[in-house]
């Protein structure tokens, strides 16, 4: 059992993960880059461009998992999300959940929060704030050389 297990699902990425909705723990096996964002949060939108870099390059290692956290911080509902991800273009896997939890468990303090998780579904490193590419890739790099 996966510590900090939810249920999630998908605006897009189905492809990518094999279903629309689905638990945390059933991408257990490979490391996860978990990104909560919201869609009237200014800086999700400003890193979203470098997420989708990382995933051009890291996807066939690293799973990303957007989850969108607009209604446990006003930050907006499900239609400014989608709306979102539209109009940047963006194409890796993010989904909202219903569960309020995950902003404990994974104390989303500020937004955006990236947290990344070990193949054993541990916690390997958080980051509060907007991440650039660089170091989207260096901790991505070090969580897959552990």
């Amino acid at each position: 059992q996966v510590p900090n297990d939810f249920a999630f699902t998908l605006y897009q990425g189905q492809e990518d993960l094999g279903a629309e909705s689905m638990n945390f723990s059933d991408l257990q096996g490979k490391p996860v880059v978990l990104n909560f964002w919201a869609g009237l949060c200014p800086p999700c939108r400003a890193e979203m461009p470098e997420f989708q870099e990382f995933y051009d390059e890291y996807h066939d290692r690293v799973i990303l998992l957007g989850i969108d956290v607009g209604q446990f911080t006003s930050l907006g509902n499900r239609a400014d999300a989608e709306a979102l991800l539209k109009q940047l273009g963006v194409t890796f896997p993010a989904g909202f959940t219903e569960d309020p939890a995950i902003m404990r468990n994974f104390k989303v303090l500020g937004m955006p929060t990236t947290v990344f998780v070990d193949s054993e579904g541990e916690i390997f490193r958080s980051w509060t704030g907007a991440l650039n590419l660089k170091t989207l890739s260096e901790i991505a790099d070090e969580l897959l050389a552990q």
